[in-house]
């Protein structure tokens, strides 16, 4: 077996494209996937299929022509933009003499990279040995020791077999912690929603800006940087909001198209803070050519973890770069459905102040009705 990549490795890029549209916004955020997880980009492979190729997903024929660039550029490894069976990850690492890592592996490679909470770190964890538990398949001759020998003979369990238990076992144990870990979290959701207190969930397509206006709205300097992932622990915040008193405003982890379903799942108790909010911010890279496919990309995931249905004000953020002004947009009703603004430089900012002020005064309203 291969090892899983490590920083500065040199990676040949493979995105195919299978007329899904959006290729080059796909292959520039490709690259940013592969950068963020440590490897430097050599060259990208592309070509037009109508389907994978079951054995290799790329046919012979492009197959040939990655290992050419492998062997050209002296590439450490090769990265697909697409998700791998174990058995087409299998025939290109046998074929290309390279280890092979499809978009679901590159993902949690930076997951775990970027988990800083004891709790993110254990959530990462599950979602790769889910994954890697689909991948203990055959192919692992060198772990199958039935035959035994000097150092080998054992209890008559194969190696395979024996990784597939203890992997089992580690699933289990990480699952019991984090519905533990759950429990407590809920004992504080009750203890907010008896105090009447509004809750705002950040929510947005990875890199739209959401740690930067968390820390602009909060003061709370958390993490924030230009690149894929920044943020994988969620942040709550109490936040004043003149006119309306306290609210608790939440970071949360960004979300991406293909988003790996082991990471939805490994991360589900902490996406449930985003169905139980109040409300959403839905932040959107407004300067982003692929805002709309990310918006789309968002809502799908929202509607995986149960939040497609709270209600929700889109902030269409940097606006510093596309010259818009600052404004609001009204729905059918009447209502704010979208705030305009700058994160980075605040402009925009009291636009939002205001409809939390407003969110908040009418959830006071209803909480005691609710209550009753």
């Amino acid at each position: 077996m291969f090892e899983r990549p490590a920083a500065g490795e040199r990676a040949v890029l493979v995105q195919l494209d299978f007329s899904e549209g959006d290729f080059a916004e796909r292959l520039e955020e490709f690259r940013l996937l592969v950068s963020s997880a440590g490897a430097e980009p050599l060259v990208v492979v592309s070509g037009r299929r109508r389907s994978p190729d079951p054995a290799t997903f790329a046919g012979k024929g492009k197959v040939t022509e990655i290992g050419d660039a492998v062997r050209l550029y002296d590439a450490d490894l090769v990265v697909f933009n697409h998700e791998l069976s174990p058995g087409q990850q299998r025939n290109l690492e046998r074929v290309l003499e390279r280890r092979v890592v499809d978009r679901s592996s590159l993902i949690l490679d930076i997951f775990a990279l970027r988990a800083r909470s004891h709790e993110g770190k254990l959530q990462v964890e599950l979602a790769q040995l889910q994954h890697l538990a689909t991948r203990l398949v055959r192919g692992w001759t060198h772990l199958e020791r039935q035959k035994g020998g000097i150092g080998l003979r054992g209890p008559g369990e194969k190696q395979l077999e024996t990784d597939r238990r203890l992997l089992g076992q580690r699933v289990a144990t990480l699952k019991d912690r984090l519905v533990q870990m759950e429990r407590q979290r809920q004992v504080r959701r009750r203890a907010r929603v008896k105090g009447g207190v509004l809750s705002v969930s950040l929510v947005g397509y990875t890199n739209a800006g959401k740690s930067t206006l968390f820390n602009a709205l909060t003061k709370a300097g958390a993490y924030a940087a230009d690149k894929l992932f920044a943020t994988l622990d969620t942040t709550s915040r109490r936040m004043f909001v003149e006119g309306a008193g306290q609210i608790v405003l939440s970071d949360t982890v960004g979300f991406i198209r293909d988003l790996p379903h082991s990471l939805v799942a490994a991360f589900h108790a902490t996406l449930e803070e985003t169905a139980e909010a109040d409300l959403l911010l839905h932040v959107v890279d407004s300067a982003s050519p692929d805002r709309d496919q990310q918006m789309q990309a968002v809502a799908k995931v929202l509607d995986e973890i149960g939040a497609g249905q709270v209600p929700q004000v889109i902030v269409w953020n940097k606006i510093d770069l596309t010259g818009v002004g600052p404004g609001v947009e009204l729905d059918d009703y009447g209502k704010i459905a979208r705030v305009r603004l700058s994160s980075r430089n605040g402009s925009g900012l009291d636009l939002l102040r205001h409809v939390l002020a407003e969110a908040a005064r009418n959830h006071a309203v209803r909480a005691p009705a609710a209550a009753a």
